[in-house]
């Protein structure tokens, strides 16, 4: 379904029981709303509603030019929008990767909209820069976001033969259709810029601006992530004040909707109460 919010057109996946107690699934790089596909139908089967937005830069009608029209503020802002334009006063919420830091920013900013936090890979803000200047093998991890934030240079890396490099970066989803699906969207004009000024709008001072999280909160890490190390997945814990849990998932990567969506949804579901 389409749906109309702060001047833009989302694309969302909804499904389960229209009576079903709410659950917000916010996707990450370089992916979209599908990547919850398999976890979205185990959550079905246990009562739940789900909506699966393409957030902004990813649905085609919710594409500003703008660098500065991706901060962490505007990404949240829309995450509320699309809340009350579905009716929704507070809801379940889940978020991978990028997705993930979208909803420590909402669940941190926004405790009345969120019922409990199912965050994914990427740990709260915090914790990340914690990491980053205390442990160079983060830095490590970390220093593909450089490539990312040179315009231009970023697009042409990742595009070119056929989009080769992201479609690389992808390999964990799985079989290549599962891969195709990702990176395909990726080649349309436009769109892996709008992604990509995801990363070039962050700046040190909005992820500080994320505070401690007071909502019931499971942490879903994997031990072969190549992008986040145990470092800043342990450090998670200090930034939430709420009732916490941190479970690691053994020799999945960082496509853990894909690669792991059972485990990932008895998580939820555990989190949620079912």
């Amino acid at each position: 379904m389409r749906v109309d919010a702060r001047g833009l057109t989302f694309e969302v996946r909804t499904g389960g029981p229209e009576d079903g107690e709410p659950v917000l699934l916010l996707h990450g790089f370089p992916q979209h709303g599908g990547e919850f596909d398999e976890v979205v139908s185990l959550l079905h089967a246990a009562g739940l509603r789900t909506y699966a937005p393409d957030q902004r830069g990813y649905s085609p009608g919710a594409r500003p030019a703008a660098v500065e029209a991706y901060r962490i503020p505007e990404l949240v802002a829309d995450a509320v929008a699309l809340l009350d334009a579905l009716g929704v006063t507070a809801a379940h919420l889940v978020g991978h990767d990028w997705g993930a830091i979208v909803a420590w920013g909402l669940a941190a900013a926004h405790p009345e909209r969120v019922r409990t936090l199912t965050a994914v890979s990427v740990p709260h803000p915090a914790a990340m820069g914690h990491a980053l200047a205390t442990d160079p093998q983060q830095k490590a991890r970390s220093s593909y976001i450089a490539l990312f934030r040179r315009p231009g240079k970023a697009e042409k890396v990742l595009l070119a033969f056929r989009a080769a490099a992201l479609r690389r970066m992808l390999g964990g989803v799985g079989d290549p259709r599962r891969v195709a699906r990702y990176a395909d969207p990726m080649r349309e004009p436009g769109a892996l810029t709008a992604a990509l000024n995801w990363y070039r709008a962050m700046t040190g001072a909005d992820m500080k601006a994320v505070g401690p999280v007071a909502v019931p909160t499971t942490f879903v890490w994997s031990d072969k992530d190549i992008a986040i190390g145990r470092t800043a997945a342990e450090a998670c814990a200090r930034h939430v004040t709420g009732d916490y849990r941190f479970r690691t998932l053994t020799g999945v990567t960082h496509w853990i909707p894909d690669e792991a969506p059972a485990p990932l949804a008895e998580a939820i579901l555990a989190r949620v109460g079912r």
